[in-house]
């Protein structure tokens, strides 16, 4: 729809991701006027390690299990059934996942869930090419000023803009980048690997930096997405090279050494960010406003994903902007109510992750004696979950 034109909605959602996405779906039976805006025009890629986890397909199913049986026809895809964990000694130990699960480019997968808002939420216009130059809270509105064209009004606006939220650094204090509960990483495609199956995500941990590790995962159509990912405070402290360090490890770690000297790497490594949960403590929602997914630092700090818990926040916020407008009731005070529910459903794990992982991060040998115990009979269910 054409930005020229001016448009008042009751909700305005900043950012087409997967929170945004899911939390359009689940007002798509609400009867709000719902404004869907992103900056970039779909499709486009995001980058991470393109795993789609089994909890983000569950939570869809929520909404409509046709939404998430429709995701499993996208091309390319890749299947997961199990996950391959290499220790920094070299042993490795396979685990298989309850949860359905697949591989798919950001590219691809976002594009397909936006599909779905336009086919299932009517009472969604979605506006890409439409970045946020600045937005206002009054006492009865939202004014929001897009990049180009008009002002846009409304009653509630939900920050779904990534890691560098433009709603959160307008609303809310500028925190200080806290590098112990952020992650940054490096991501590559590469075509021909030695060894790499479909089917089969693998994490590499090595001796000097246990707090990240290297991936490698299969996205479809014999391409695999290959990355590494590290504790921000960990890079800082170590002036650490991702890129060159990616390289090293892929030529040099015992597990991996070898299987690259025949691969054809696809386009650039190119790097991101990632704000962790399970840390520190921010709000997350104030008067008029609410943020999901990595807008509210929800990365597992374990395993690195955020798509479930993306997810699981935007349908979250669907359900809060619900009762605020049954309600009448914007303040912050009936917003916190949103803050509980995301403690209460997605906080509590991952501060358990954050916890494990920082007291994994400088001990190798339990690491190493973690995957050599988990063969033993009974013991894998156990560290399975541990780390899942």
């Amino acid at each position: 729809m054409p930005n020229s034109i001016s448009f008042d909605y009751d909700v305005a959602i900043i950012g087409a991701g997967p929170s945004g996405a899911a939390c359009a779906l689940g007002l798509r039976q609400s009867g709000l006027r719902v404004a869907l805006l992103d900056k970039a025009q779909f499709p486009r890629d995001k980058v991470c390690g393109d795993a789609i986890p089994g909890h983000a397909l569950k939570a869809l199913r929520q909404l409509d299990p046709a939404f998430a049986e429709s995701l499993w026809q996208l091309q390319p895809l890749d299947a997961v059934r199990q996950s391959r964990l290499v220790a920094p000694n070299g042993g490795s130990l396979d685990l298989q996942w309850k949860l359905p699960s697949f591989n798919c480019p950001r590219e691809t997968f976002d594009d397909a869930l936006l599909a779905l808002v336009r086919a299932h939420a009517p009472g969604t216009t979605i506006l890409e090419n439409t970045g946020l130059k600045s937005l206002r809270i009054e006492a009865d509105h939202v004014r929001l000023q897009p990049a180009q064209g008009p002002e846009i009004t409304c009653q509630l606006v939900i920050g779904c803009d990534g890691a560098n939220s433009a709603v959160g650094r307008k609303l809310l204090p500028e925190p200080r980048l806290a590098r112990a509960h952020h992650c940054v990483g490096v991501r590559a495609y590469f075509e021909n690997i030695k060894g790499a199956e479909s089917g089969t995500t693998e994490f590499f941990l090595t001796r000097d930096y246990l707090a990240g590790y290297c991936w490698l995962f299969p996205v479809g159509q014999g391409r695999y997405n290959v990355g590494l990912g590290m504790l921000a405070e960990v890079v800082a402290e170590h002036k650490v090279d991702l890129k060159e360090q990616l390289q090293r490890l892929l030529t040099t770690h015992p597990a991996l050494a070898g299987r690259f000297a025949e691969a054809r790497q696809l386009g650039p490594t190119v790097g991101f960010g990632l704000p962790l949960g399970g840390g520190r403590e921010r709000p997350i929602s104030g008067e008029r406003f609410m943020l999901c997914g990595d807008a509210a630092s929800l990365i597992d700090p374990l395993q690195g994903h955020g798509i479930d818990t993306a997810i699981q926040s935007g349908m979250l916020a669907a359900v809060q902007a619900a009762a605020c407008f049954a309600s009448q009731d914007f303040s912050a005070a009936h917003m916190a109510s949103y803050d509980t529910q995301v403690a209460n459903k997605i906080g509590k794990k991952l501060a358990k992750s954050y916890r494990l992982m920082r007291f994994l991060s400088t001990k190798p040998w339990l690491v190493n004696a973690a995957v050599g115990l988990a063969k033993l009979p009974g013991l894998k269910p156990w560290v399975q979950k541990a780390i899942g």
